[in-house]
């Protein structure tokens, strides 16, 4: 490719599209903005401040997001970027099980979706970006020159999630991450602030019986035949 583009990846909860967006930009050389992890800080914030979400006005929230910075910074160790709160490196606290149990429901603030936006849209102003979410092909860039919906079985990506948080040493039951997985399907798809549905002109990729190899390979073969 001769011009840098953007890349959007939406899908459901824990279909690995961070996983993907990341090796993509790392391949491609282009900037990954985890807009996930945005919505988790910020959904961190209001929990440690105990901010009551549910009853403030949007007036209310957004005084609230003006005393939130967000930040990405590169962590060696790792090779993967942090999510930073207010300086703050809260890269595992944000992945943590209170901030999973309430993300879906305080993303679908009307005022902290359109600060997000509004900061996803300037992170790509210079094209060479690959970002991934629930709303990117639709209402954040929805000129994005390739647009990826990912999908998998249900059953699968909650064991795919509970091998995760096992890792991490994080004592989850499976039925609790099939639970939280269906509310959070649930929430995304039905919320009024830009749902999760897939583009028109998204191209799907059902990764249920995939390797993370053979999801980046297939799409590099799709980005390769969409701009040959």
């Amino acid at each position: 490719m001769n011009q840098p583009i953007i890349i959007a990846i939406d899908g459901y909860s824990s279909c690995g599209k961070s996983t993907v967006a990341k090796a993509l930009a790392k391949r491609l050389n282009y900037v990954f903005v985890d807009t996930g992890a945005m919505y988790r800080a910020v959904s961190l914030y209001i929990l440690r401040n105990k901010i009551d979400w549910q009853n403030s006005s949007e007036k209310e929230i957004e005084k609230v997001l003006d005393d939130i910075t967000i930040t990405f910074e590169f962590n060696p160790d790792s090779e993967q970027s942090d999510t930073y709160l207010n300086g703050e490196n809260v890269e595992e606290e944000i992945r943590g099980k209170a901030v999973s149990e309430v993300v879906s429901e305080i993303s679908q603030i009307k005022s902290i979706r359109k600060r997000m936006v509004s900061l996803q849209q300037k992170a790509g102003a210079k094209k060479g970006l690959v970002m991934d979410g629930r709303d990117i092909g639709t209402q954040v860039f929805p000129n994005a020159e390739l647009k990826i919906f990912m999908t998998a079985d249900p059953k699968i990506r909650a064991q795919r999630r509970f091998n995760e948080l096992k890792i991490k040493g994080k004592q989850l039951t499976i039925e609790e991450v099939e639970e939280n997985l269906s509310t959070r399907d649930y929430n995304d798809t039905h919320r009024k602030e830009n749902p999760l549905i897939k583009a028109p002109d998204a191209i799907e990729l059902d990764n249920t019986y995939l390797n993370e190899e053979e999801q980046l390979n297939w799409v590099l073969k799709v980005l390769q035949e969409k701009t040959s």
